[in-house]
């Protein structure tokens, strides 16, 4: 008998599922953000850790920069407690979302077309625009964009840095690239003559100058360009190729809608323009991240 009555209470529930769709996909939209409030506590996957204006931590153990910010303060406009960074590897960010050992990735991760598709994942509307620099030292015989066709470029592996890193050299403007693990790694090779220049956004050069003071740059800024096979879905998208926002999981939408609202009012009410004033990387363009029409 208990044996039946736990087989009817299948039977019945998946009938209910089938009767009742929009109850089960209503309340898989809620159970996200209701199971954050009842935690008391936005958790973030971030693998930027020391990796300044991003994100650092003083002696006494508090979280410093851009991303520390905007966490405290969408935490603050979900009407969530707490906030909590759990620091991890680059690679692992997406897979740890997926399977919930956090609750978003908040870890300047640039939104592509690509990336959702393939990920399965949905990203805020955005914060930032990143563009790429080309950077050596001082004293290198480098000049001119043209004269690094022989060149050794570094940058970081799975970032669209490398990607454009790699496009410099399918375009033949350099030889070939070395990816390194993380952002610092670059610019040690650089100095130790590994490489020959690196090819990084501007926030990452901002940080690295604090430790490498004998830096220059090679030509304009270079906006990211969408693979080939991407261009078309890029165009239509409502944000600049090279915006960052945040990822979240997506069987979350109701979390995405909060964070989307949260989001657009430190836009509208000047907090995220402060926040990268604060940390000397705003620039007007920064007040412009939207192409076509913003989705909603």
């Amino acid at each position: 008998m208990k044996n039946y009555s736990l087989f009817l209470s299948r039977v019945l529930l998946l009938a209910g599922s089938v009767a009742f769709p929009h109850i089960w996909h209503t309340f898989a939209q809620a159970e996200c953000l209701d199971d954050i409030r009842k935690a008391g506590v936005l958790t973030a996957g971030n693998a930027l850790l020391g990796a300044r204006p991003s994100l650092w931590q003083e002696q006494d153990g508090t979280y410093r920069g851009i991303d520390a910010d905007l966490l405290q303060e969408i935490t603050k406009r979900l009407g969530i407690p707490r906030w909590q960074f759990i620091i991890t590897e680059w690679t692992t960010l997406i897979p740890g979302l997926k399977v919930g050992r956090w609750d978003i990735v908040l870890s300047d991760q640039t939104i592509t077309e690509e990336r959702m598709f393939y990920g399965h994942i949905t990203y805020s509307h955005p914060y930032f625009l990143l563009y790429d620099r080309i950077i050596v030292l001082g004293n290198s015989p480098f000049h001119t964009v043209a004269d690094l066709k022989n060149a050794t470029l570094g940058s970081v592996l799975g970032t669209t840095d490398s990607l454009m890193a790699h496009s410099l050299v399918d375009k033949g403007l350099a030889a070939k690239v070395s990816d390194f693990n993380t952002f610092g790694d670059p610019f040690v090779a650089l100095r130790n003559g590994q490489i020959d220049a690196i090819v990084v956004d501007q926030a990452t050069l901002k940080a690295q100058k604090e430790h490498f003071v004998d830096l220059r740059t090679l030509g304009p800024p270079i906006f990211y360009d969408a693979k080939p096979a991407w261009k078309e879905a890029q165009a239509k998208a409502p944000y600049k190729l090279g915006s960052e926002g945040i990822v979240v999981r997506a069987n979350c939408p109701r979390l995405l809608h909060e964070i989307n609202r949260a989001m657009d009012s430190m836009k509208q009410d000047g907090t995220i323009r402060t926040i990268l004033k604060r940390y000397h990387v705003w620039e007007e363009l920064e007040d412009n991240l939207t192409q076509n029409e913003q989705a909603e």
